[in-house]
């Protein structure tokens, strides 16, 4: 981009829970070429960006101290100055405790174009995560939210603990945990009463969060013994109680569990967006990728089988993306799918199915068992020898169902119409929850997952992927990605009876909610 003025987006990216930014946040992000962003912010808002977006992290790292904010505040204006569009991302509400005036005026000053974009603050939300609303008709009209930072030696205090005691309704405090003895001190000392209930939330709306509970006479020695460490808000008032009927997220069965998924990117997100329904959080980590094949004769061969519609007797699918990829090519050949009349149509699963039947196209065969094995099985009296079966798959699909179908008399005639190769892009931030042992399962929806997966660990300096998963939960969607697993050196956990996507993410949540044998 050649230097000029640029823009700055300067954004809440909300609480912690990647779908807590709002629209306007997210839009400007995908618009950006660079971000600017801290630990506060989630590593998933960053996963779906350009790729080649600038990323600078400014938060505090253990090999340096966070940046000062004047050094921030130049950074921004540097960036625009080289013609950038620049996405300032902070944790919460930039304007609450999140010193955006500073930079929005040193922008000014420079005349920078800029626009500041809220975000839900944790002040709300994490309280809300808990079970906590913050005013309630009964109970509290008002809310007050305080930064409670300030040591109890600072001579110059800006927090008048003797108005704020004599507040009605609640106390929510930001970036106070650490002071939560001085704090509890000064509001009994200024006339709250001891008995009044607290609780504090940690890395509220994300997995890690967790929440306890007290009255300012205890919430101290709650507060050590329990180990809260920050980021964490404070909750002080009656509306603390409403926490034992309504506190809703926890009661997920996936609540504070971690899933890394494997597959593709773009097939990711109805098994990311079932793990969020349940309470969990998906990790994304892609370690595939489908595509139309390269190599100039098999495109070929694909488009000569295509052209012969009418010979075929069957057509079985044995994948969503088979059915993709194979609709793909009719449109780029302009083949009328009324040349395939002749074909009955089968199927391996209820999501390649469902491809299908998005389409037009009523599968007549739809096996028990989903797989390739379950297909044949239930076709084994309408199998003719002589019959043609055109099998659009991909390209390391197993060998099991044209070796059976050629065994028994009929002509299988195989088209790779997509193939699998390894993803080139992962999250690193991923990789470090793995090694700190935060992935609580990983699942493998293919074979190809568990030797790719393993590949890109290699290539990503992980000297043995094996024990680096051994602390998670290992989830197979079925026997055949199971034994690849087991041949990895991999230890599986979890396999549904059912080999779809439903199934497996049914048999994680009664995983989590099994007791778990003693580590002793």
């Amino acid at each position: 981009m050649s230097a000029g003025r640029g823009r700055v987006y300067l954004v809440g990216a909300g609480p912690g829970h990647p779908k807590l930014i709002t629209v306007r946040g997210l839009e400007c992000l995908q618009a950006s070429d660079a971000v600017v962003y801290d630990r506060l912010a989630s590593p998933r808002l960053l996963a779906n960006l350009k790729p080649d977006i600038q990323r600078i992290y400014v938060g505090k790292l253990p090999d340096r101290n966070t940046l000062e904010q004047e050094e921030i505040n130049q950074l921004l204006v540097d960036l625009a100055h080289e013609g950038k569009i620049v996405t300032r991302l902070k944790g919460g509400d930039p304007s609450i405790f999140g010193r955006v005036a500073e930079e929005a005026e040193l922008l000014a000053a420079n005349g920078i174009e800029f626009e500041i974009v809220p975000g839900i603050s944790s002040a709300i939300a994490a309280p809300a995560y808990a079970g906590i609303p913050v005013t309630h008709r009964e109970l509290a009209s008002a809310v007050s939210v305080i930064t409670g930072h300030e040591t109890p030696d600072k001579e110059d205090r800006s927090v008048q603990w003797d108005k704020i005691a004599r507040m009605d309704g609640t106390l929510v405090m930001l970036m106070s945990v650490a002071n939560i003895g001085y704090i509890t001190e000064e509001l009994i000392r200024n006339g709250k009463s001891p008995d009044t209930p607290v609780a504090v939330v940690q890395w509220g709306t994300t997995p890690d969060q967790r929440t306890v509970t007290g009255t300012l006479a205890d919430i101290e020695a709650v507060v050590r013994k329990e180990r809260v460490r920050p980021p964490a808000v404070i909750v002080v008032g009656e509306v603390v109680r409403q926490r034992e009927k309504i506190q809703w997220v926890e009661r997920r069965p996936l609540f504070g569990t971690r899933v890394l998924i494997t597959r593709a990117r773009a097939q990711s997100s109805d098994l990311a967006d079932r793990i969020e329904a349940l309470g969990g959080e998906p990790c994304e980590f892609p370690v595939i990728e489908t595509r139309e094949p390269v190599d100039p004769t098999v495109v070929a061969e694909t488009e000569t089988a295509l052209r012969k519609g009418d010979e075929y007797d069957w057509i079985m699918f044995t994948s969503v993306n088979g059915v993709d990829y194979f609709f793909r090519y009719l449109q780029r050949y302009r083949i009328d799918i009324r040349q395939f009349h002749r074909s009955r149509i089968a199927a391996v699963g209820p999501k390649t199915a469902e491809a299908l039947e998005r389409r037009g196209l009523v599968v007549e065969a739809l096996p028990v068992k989903f797989q390739a094995e379950g297909l044949l099985e239930r076709l084994a009296d309408e199998l003719v020898p002589g019959q043609r079966v055109l099998l659009p798959r991909g390209d390391l699909a197993r060998d099991i169902l044209p070796r059976t179908l050629e065994a028994r008399g009929l002509t299988a005639i195989e088209i790779d119409v997509y193939e699998t190769v390894a993803a080139d892009r992962q999250d690193e931030g991923t990789l470090e929850l793995l090694k700190a042992g935060a992935i609580d399962v990983v699942t493998f929806a293919s074979s190809s997952t568990v030797t790719n997966l393993f590949a890109v660990l290699r290539r990503m300096g992980v000297e043995s992927p094996a024990q680096l998963l051994q602390n998670a939960r290992i989830a197979c969607i079925g026997p055949v990605t199971a034994q690849t697993a087991i041949d990895a050196g991999l230890q599986v956990d979890i396999m549904p009876a059912d080999s779809t996507i439903d199934s497996l993410i049914a048999a994680i949540a009664a995983d989590r909610l099994a007791p778990q044998p003693s580590q002793t």
